[in-house]
C-alpha cells in the first residue's frame, strides 16, 4: 500500500476497512459511510471538502491518511472540440486523457500508467518509459475531471469510457478493474460496464483472467496486423504473445462473458492496407464474434509511417463487409492539439520530454 510520509492512501481502502479504521479510532461508524461517498460520489479532492464530518474527525483524516487526487494542470482545445487534459500527478509527472465529443456521444479517453513498456513503433507514448501505474483513485479522477468538462463545456453528460489514452491497461489489471467497480457502482457514477471498453495491445494470460473475472465490461484488441511477420515488426508484444495464442485467449474471454469482442487496426500506408492483409484480418477475425474498427493514423514526429489513401482504406473495409465483419472506419479526433490515437506523450511536459531521453539511451 502506497505511504507518504508515514500517510495512508485513503482511496487504497475499501468502505469496510474504513469502517474497521473509524471504529478503531474511536469515531461512530457511520462516518464511514459519509467519509467514503465524499470520496467516491462527490468526488472530494481533500478532507476540508467533507464539511460534515466535523473538525475531531477531519483532523484525524488529515494526520493520518492522503487522498490521491489529481488536477487538471493544463488543457488544449481541438477545432473539432475534442479536449485533451494535462493532469498533474505525485512529483509533478503529467498524465493525459482526453474527451471526445460527436454527435451521437461524449467519450472520456483516460490513461491507466504514466508512460507505457511496450514500445510499439507507431505511438508516441511508447517513446516515454514507463514511470509507474496509476492507482484506481487517478483513474476515476481522469473520469470525473472529463466528466464535469463535458458538462460545463457542451451541456452534455458523459456517455462512454474507454481506457485507451497512456499505458497498457492489462499490466495494471487490479488497479484498472478497482477504478471500474468503482465508476459502475451506485456509490460512485453508476456507468454502465457496457459504457467502458478496456484496450490491450495483446497480453493472452491476462485477457484469459478477465474471463476468469467474468467481466462485464468491454474488451478491445489492438491488432494493426494479422500475421505474426508484421505484427512483430511494429509491436513487440506479438513476440511472446502471438496471434494464435491471442485468438485461444480471445475465445476462452468470449466463452466466459459473452461478450463480443473489438478488433482495432491502425491502417498504415504500404504496410498493411492492402486486400492480402484485409484477406488475413478477416480470417483471424473468425476466432470470435467481434466488430472492426479501422483507425486512421495519426502521424508522430520521427514517425516510421504514413497515413493509408482514402481509397484503399474504402477498399479494405469493403472487402471487410463483403465477409458479413461488422466495420466501422473511425476518422481521426484532436489530431490538431495531439490528442488523437497513438499521439499521447506529453509534448510540451519537461518531465517527458527527459523520459523521452532516457527511453532513447
Amino acid at each position: 500500500m502506497t505511504v507518504i510520509k508515514d500517510k495512508l492512501n485513503i482511496r487504497n481502502l475499501s468502505q469496510e476497512q474504513i469502517t474497521l479504521a473509524v471504529n478503531e479510532a474511536n469515531f461512530p461508524a457511520f462516518r464511514a459511510k459519509q467519509i467514503y461517498e465524499w470520496l467516491w460520489k462527490k468526488n472530494a479532492l481533500s478532507f476540508d471538502e467533507m464539511r460534515n464530518l466535523g473538525k475531531d474527525l477531519l483532523e484525524h483524516l488529515n494526520h493520518h491518511y492522503y487522498i490521491d487526487a489529481l488536477r487538471v494542470k493544463d488543457q488544449q482545445i481541438s477545432k473539432d472540440k475534442t479536449i485533451k487534459s494535462a493532469f498533474e500527478i505525485d512529483e509533478k509527472r503529467i498524465v493525459e486523457g482526453v474527451l471526445i465529443p460527436t454527435t451521437s456521444r461524449t467519450t472520456a479517453c483516460i490513461s491507466s500508467q504514466i508512460g507505457c513498456s511496450l514500445s510499439c513503433t507507431f505511438c508516441a507514448t511508447g517513446r516515454l518509459k514507463l514511470m509507474r501505474n496509476l492507482s484506481a483513485g487517478e483513474m476515476v479522477d481522469q473520469v470525473v475531471h472529463l466528466r464535469n468538462q463535458a458538462l460545463e463545456k457542451y451541456q452534455k453528460p458523459l456517455s462512454n469510457i474507454v481506457y485507451m489514452g497512456m499505458g497498457e491497461p492489462l499490466l495494471n489489471y487490479a488497479n484498472v478493474i478497482r477504478s471500474i467497480e468503482l465508476l459502475t457502482s451506485d456509490i460512485g457514477l453508476g456507468m454502465s460496464p457496457k459504457r467502458i471498453t478496456v484496450s490491450t495491445a495483446g497480453i493472452a494470460k491476462m485477457i484469459r483472467k478477465l474471463g476468469d473475472d467474468k467481466v462485464r465490461f468491454n474488451l478491445a484488441l489492438s491488432l494493426h496486423a494479422a500475421n505474426d511477420i508484421k505484427r512483430s515488426k511494429i509491436m513487440e508484444i506479438n513476440d511472446s504473445n502471438n496471434l494464435q495464442e491471442l485468438s485461444d485467449a480471445l475465445q476462452y474471454f468470449h466463452e466466459a462473458t459473452g461478450t463480443r469482442v473489438t478488433f482495432e487496426y491502425i491502417i498504415f500506408k504500404d504496410f498493411n492496407d492492402a486486400i492480402e492483409d484485409a484477406r488475413e484480418l478477416a480470417h483471424f477475425a473468425k476466432c470470435v464474434p467481434c466488430k472492426i474498427n479501422i483507425i486512421e493514423y495519426n502521424p508522430i514526429d520521427g514517425g516510421l509511417f504514413q497515413q493509408a489513401d482514402a481509397s484503399k482504406v474504402t477498399e479494405f473495409a469493403n472487402y471487410l463487409e463483403s465477409k458479413n465483419i461488422i466495420v466501422n472506419v473511425r476518422r481521426s479526433r484532436g489530431k490538431d492539439i495531439d490528442a488523437a490515437c497513438g499521439q499521447l506523450a506529453n509534448k510540451n511536459n519537461a518531465i517527458a520530454k527527459e523520459a523521452r531521453v532516457l527511453k532513447e539511451k
